[in-house]
């Protein structure tokens, strides 16, 4: 079996371990922190689809990953026991010119595979919708961040493989790094430019029970219900910041959540986060051998897509580490 290391247990590091565990290699998984430290142990989980119209081949590749999630999940659950709160359940987004989506359903009908669409609702029967015109989708779905790291490390470690949190190690042999900003920054230096920053982003959890409606997007806002009986809120992209702690911005953003859907007006908040999310210049992820690097690898850049991306990348850079094969879309390139 091939041995490698993956440095970071955040989506990108926990998804590819499993992908190349899955396949008969022996990874070890090292984690300076705790799983979920950095960018993806945040609340919200949205795995919703880029607007099918102007279509490119980085929406294709995203439509790709989540065609993919439904099994790739599954398969993380059955071998960790564990559950991801992974499921299909769907967006609203509140409309206020139905004839100029008519392009954005078309595009739908087109590129995305039956049944699976967009429609215009009156009333889409959601607690979290008020009355009014809604763009529905089918293809959005929603996991519970910390749940899925979890039993993503639990199906690496219940297949042979190794994930060591709270330590920090050297690697020898094939190597993957998946450190989130701390790796951006270190491939900012070793490349003598920027080729991304770092953008923070904050989220809230509410004690509110409503695991099979549909989630709420509008404006850069999301509320997601989970399956444990809580709705997330979140979140911010703040180019601009002087902590990485939660600040009056979230508070903004719970309360523009109240605001958009009254049910919420007297959920109490449970927990709070902010982390800095890994940006590259070209907005897509990075992956591919480290220039100049010997067996080095990188895959970094998720921002607010990680795991929507996550099981087409997984398999994408097992393909390259363990077999040689590079299929990484041009744009996504490092070099």
């Amino acid at each position: 079996m091939a041995s490698v290391t993956v440095m970071g247990g955040g989506i990108f590091g926990l998804a590819c371990a499993w992908e190349m565990t899955r396949r008969g290699a022996h990874v070890r998984v090292i984690e300076a922190r705790h799983i979920g430290a950095g960018a993806s142990g945040g609340h919200v989980g949205a795995l919703a689809p880029h607007a099918p119209d102007n279509w490119n081949d980085k929406k294709a590749f995203q439509l790709d990953s989540l065609l993919m999630a439904p099994d790739f999940w599954a398969e993380v659950e059955q071998a960790s026991g564990l559950p991801s709160g992974y499921r299909r359940t769907g967006r609203l987004q509140p409309v206020t010119n139905a004839p100029a989506l008519q392009t954005r359903i078309d595009a739908a009908t087109s590129r995305w595979p039956e049944p699976i669409g967009m429609r215009l609702l009156g009333d889409p029967q959601s607690p979290l919708a008020r009355p009014g015109c809604w763009l529905q989708d089918d293809l959005t779905a929603r996991l519970n961040p910390k749940s899925a790291l979890t039993a993503l490390a639990g199906a690496i470690r219940a297949r042979g493989g190794e994930v060591i949190e709270g330590q920090t190690a050297t690697p020898t042999g094939p190597t993957l790094w998946a450190t989130g900003i701390d790796g951006l920054d270190a491939l900012n230096d070793s490349a003598g430019r920027s080729i991304g920053k770092g953008v923070k982003g904050q989220s809230a959890l509410l004690d509110f029970a409503l695991p099979d409606s549909p989630q709420i997007f509008t404006d850069g806002l999301y509320i997601v219900p989970h399956d444990d009986g809580t709705t997330a809120i979140g979140s911010t992209s703040e180019n601009e910041f002087t902590h990485d702690r939660p600040d009056d911005q979230l508070t903004d953003l719970i309360a523009r959540a109240r605001g958009l859907c009254p049910a919420l007006a007297d959920a109490p908040v449970i927990d709070r986060w902010a982390g800095i999310r890994p940006r590259a210049r070209s907005r897509a992820p990075l992956l591919g051998a480290w220039p100049g690097r010997t067996d080095q690898y990188v895959a970094n850049g998720g921002f607010k897509i990680g795991f929507g991306m996550a099981p087409k990348i997984a398999a994408i850079i097992a393909d390259l580490i363990l077999d040689g094969k590079d299929t990484i879309p041009q744009d996504f390139r490092l070099s």
